[in-house]
């Protein structure tokens, strides 16, 4: 199982948020990229990134951190918010991205998914952020129709391998994840699953362990990394430990 520590920008720095709301922002550290070489040091072999600001004005707006990030690290770096092109997914592809999610191009333009995914195959993640099961897009501002899971299904036709999924009432709020929605999203569709979202507790990581039999692959952490309420090289144990 892979812990991808998360780096939330916005403004230039490195933030978390409870439930995708601005109005609850803490500072974790000026200098993104110092945060990101720390990650790595610790043990971190996959960074997660989203630009929040991109998210929220529907185009990158970190860039420049964002490849700093990249050109600092010796591991691979995902990156999300505001891509909704396919001339975006080059540029981020083009400075070191690793994988690029897409989330509300799969609500609004699922033809950029469909191409971008014939061109770059599992470089690209479909990032499904939900709110009481249903799909939120434009930075969590907007909540859709689409139930999670039927996007899901509908991406993976269009040949999508593996989704990000947060249950955004569970962001920032170090009450746990919904393991039940995760759990339910990798078995309806037998897509790649990576858990985010209140991530907050080394029994979360057991929990989560336990799903990988039904292709949750890893967790996204953030808050409880950042407070210091779970220590990345515990994570790390018991994301690679044969049995928990």
């Amino acid at each position: 199982m892979l812990i991808l520590p998360a780096i939330d920008l916005r403004n230039g720095k490195c933030v978390r948020l409870v439930e995708g709301r601005l109005d609850k922002e803490t500072v974790y550290g000026e200098q993104p990229a110092e945060m990101a070489k720390q990650w790595q040091r610790l043990g971190a072999k996959y960074l997660h990134v989203v630009d929040l600001d991109g998210a929220f004005a529907g185009e990158p707006r970190n860039l420049d951190v964002i490849k700093e990030i990249v050109n600092t690290l010796d591991i691979p770096v995902q990156v999300g918010g505001g891509i909704r092109d396919i001339s975006t997914i080059k540029n981020l592809l083009a400075i070191g991205v690793s994988r690029v999610i897409l989330g509300t191009a799969a609500i609004s333009q699922p033809e950029v998914v469909r191409e971008a995914v014939q061109q770059f195959d599992e470089q690209i993640v479909l990032g499904i952020d939900a709110r009481d099961g249903r799909a939120a897009v434009q930075g969590w501002a907007v909540e859709s129709d689409i139930n999670a899971i039927e996007l899901a299904r509908q991406m993976k036709e269009i040949g999508v391998k593996r989704v990000i999924f947060t249950d955004i009432r569970r962001d920032g709020t170090m009450k746990g994840p919904n393991l039940e929605a995760t759990g339910e999203l990798a078995s309806a569709t037998d897509l790649k699953v990576i858990a985010s979202g209140g991530v907050s507790s080394i029994d979360d990581l057991r929990q989560i362990k336990l799903m990988e039999k039904d292709g949750v692959e890893g967790a996204i952490m953030g808050k409880a990394l950042y407070s210091g309420k779970v220590e990345l090289k515990d994570a790390l144990a018991v994301a690679e430990s044969q049995g928990v």
